[in-house]
């Protein structure tokens, strides 16, 4: 099949690698262009690790490039860029094509559908809870692909279009896919914000230093403690919407074969087991400039919409706006935009499970 890939950092790089050793075509999309520029002159895309070869993947230099011809339309990039993406991708994606969001947060599902029933048009957008891989950009022209996940959760808008999203999916990257529900479910089963919120907290002066630190090593017992108690309130939305999601234990034991112990005890565990995984050496990082406007922001949402006390993702946002001297909250343009917080929980159950009506329909 033919991919087009939106976004060229390390999971895009490594997506690239991993559908190209499998026999797919996949075609890249920087939006500045300056990530593909090296790959656009001729250079082979060369990856170490899980995945190890070089590779030649088309390199697009618009949008529409990327989408047009299209089986499938793979969204990976940070959630800070989702909707500039999606906003870029929308007028160019046709009937019989299907986008993966690559990992879905704040709901993002909704505001391409919102655009796609605009133009008349609904196709299956499936939502990923994470990505697929965990990769490493080394350069311009190289991915070191650390893990390919054994289970990755997923759901598809509408939820009518599940069986093919799902089979698309496993088409691309094995049988490593597990259904849920619908995005709202895979909205809440993103466990990365309440991750990255306990570790990046709790080493903030290692990464603002640029120190040369190890993730796993330094999720010792009380920032495990931190962690599972910031997915406690995850797991109280997710029970009052009546969606089945994992814990945070579950997804560490599913993602790499350990028991389901506390957190702490499966980091020492994981430490003897697994290739070294530096920490940010920058506080310019996703784990919070991506994960607490677009992750805990949603949470936020969603607890406040269903009177649950959230005062652990509270603190979180209003520490780390704190510590970066702006309002972290106000980053995100996608829930907004989606109009989420003016929903009930009916209207919000409604569009995820038949997404937006067109205006034929309306």
């Amino acid at each position: 099949m033919r991919i087009g890939i939106i976004g060229a950092g390390a999971v895009a790089f490594g997506s690239a690698a991993v559908l190209a050793q499998s026999g797919h075509q996949p075609v890249l999309w920087s939006p500045s262009g300056r990530r593909t520029a090296e790959l656009a002159k001729g250079q082979p895309l060369t990856s170490e690790g899980v995945v190890e070869g070089t590779f030649n993947p088309t390199v697009a230099t618009t949008c529409a490039e990327a989408v047009a011809g299209a089986d499938v339309i793979l969204l990976a990039m940070p959630t800070n860029g989702h909707r500039a993406a999606m906003d870029a991708m929308a007028p160019h994606l046709a009937a019989g094509q299907v986008v993966v969001i690559s990992s879905h947060s704040s709901l993002g599902a909704l505001y391409l559908a919102k655009l796609l029933a605009e133009r008349g048009l609904s196709i299956p957008i499936v939502a990923w809870s994470t990505t697929v891989l965990r990769a490493r950009q080394r350069s311009l022209t190289s991915v070191k692909i650390a893990t390919l996940r054994g289970k990755v959760d997923i759901a598809t808008l509408p939820v009518s279009e599940s069986e093919r999203g799902l089979q698309t999916c496993v088409a691309l990257f094995g049988e490593r896919f597990v259904q849920r529900a619908d995005v709202l479910a895979i909205a809440l089963s993103n466990v990365n914000p309440q991750s990255h919120m306990a570790l990046a907290l709790c080493n903030l002066t290692r990464m603002e230093r640029g120190e040369d630190w190890g993730q796993t090593e330094n999720m010792t017992d009380a920032v495990g403690r931190l962690l599972e108690a910031i997915d406690a309130e995850r797991l109280a939305i997710a029970a009052k919407l009546g969606r089945n999601v994992r814990t945070m234990r579950e997804h560490y034991s599913l993602t790499y074969g350990v028991p389901d112990a506390p957190i702490g005890e499966t980091a020492r565990l994981l430490v003897t087991r697994t290739e070294r995984t530096a920490g940010p050496a920058t506080i310019d990082t996703r784990y919070v400039l991506e994960d607490v406007p677009f992750g805990l922001q949603q949470n936020l949402v969603l607890g406040r919409m269903l009177g649950i006390d959230m005062r652990l993702h509270e603190a979180g946002m209003a520490i780390f706006s704190a510590l970066y001297g702006r309002d972290l909250s106000a980053e995100n343009d996608l829930l907004p935009a989606i109009g989420v917080q003016e929903m009930s929980v009916a209207m919000l159950n409604e569009i995820v499970e038949h997404g937006w009506k067109t205006p034929a329909m309306a």
